[in-house]
């Protein structure tokens, strides 16, 4: 096909509601907008990207309770804690995914926890970028048609040449070609965050990155993250209950259980 052409890609590309595809893989594919190109607004102050103020969310009991936290353009963040603390429900409520029992959510100017799922949906897609643990790249189409795929759904337009860019800088740019399924891990993992920075997401999001990796590559995947979201702009949030994260970033906040 051409793809260049929208009417030229199957119907199965266009139009999120057709996918069926799992919470996390749609998040995916939520890529971001590119407004946000340098991460800083005239006065060459840092944007703030994410604002979480008196959050509580449980289910038949509390499982959150974030007082303050928030983030701007270009800073690095670990979101620390075990198993079963909650960061995979924060995840979803940064997402617009789940309702917080009270408090608010702001990424950029938009307060999201009073705002309806079209509206959400859109903010979701043009400010947020989602690396997640199991990558969920397509397995059908080639390394650089999964990003380009996720410009299209983003409704922000094809740049390819950026897409290509963004492969060379996280040198897999011979890889674009190939399927998901001819790439080793470590290739795989790089193809799925360029495809998450493909529009330079406001706020790019890593879900435990480094789980499965040994001292030296989980040292090398956190500073790529770190190194191309800095150079894009964006503020990188890292999610994760391992602790060797905590000395890379910027920052950190400790999730706790709640008794």
């Amino acid at each position: 096909y051409n793809r260049s052409r929208k009417e030229d890609l199957p119907p199965l590309f266009f139009g999120s509601r057709t996918f069926c595809f799992d919470v996390q893989a749609r998040l995916a594919l939520s890529v971001p907008s590119a407004r946000r190109l340098l991460g800083q607004d005239m006065n060459g102050t840092k944007d703030q990207v994410l604002k979480v103020s008196g959050l509580e969310f449980g289910y038949d009991k509390p499982l959150l309770a974030i007082p303050h936290l928030e983030i701007c353009s270009g800073e690095s963040l670990a979101v620390l804690g075990p198993s079963g603390c909650g960061k995979t429900s924060l995840l979803h409520l940064i997402a617009g995914l789940l309702k917080p029992t009270s408090g608010t959510i702001t990424i950029l100017e938009h307060e999201i926890t009073s705002l309806d799922e079209r509206s959400i949906d859109r903010i979701r897609g043009e400010n947020l970028g989602i690396v997640f643990q199991r990558l969920f790249l397509i397995p059908a189409i080639s390394v650089l048609d999964n990003m380009l795929l996720s410009q299209r759904l983003s409704r922000t337009g094809l740049d390819e040449p950026f897409a290509i860019q963004l492969l060379d800088k996280l040198g897999i740019a011979d890889q674009g070609n190939k399927l998901p399924t001819q790439l080793s891990q470590g290739q795989a993992q790089r193809a799925a965050i360029a495809r998450a920075l493909a529009h330079r997401p406001a706020l790019l999001i890593a879900d435990e990155p480094t789980s499965a990796l040994d001292n030296q590559n989980a040292l090398n995947a956190v500073e790529l993250l770190s190194d191309v979201s800095k150079a894009s702009g964006a503020a990188l949030m890292i999610v994760t209950h391992d602790e060797r994260v905590r000395d890379q970033a910027d920052r950190t906040y400790d999730l706790g259980a709640i008794p």
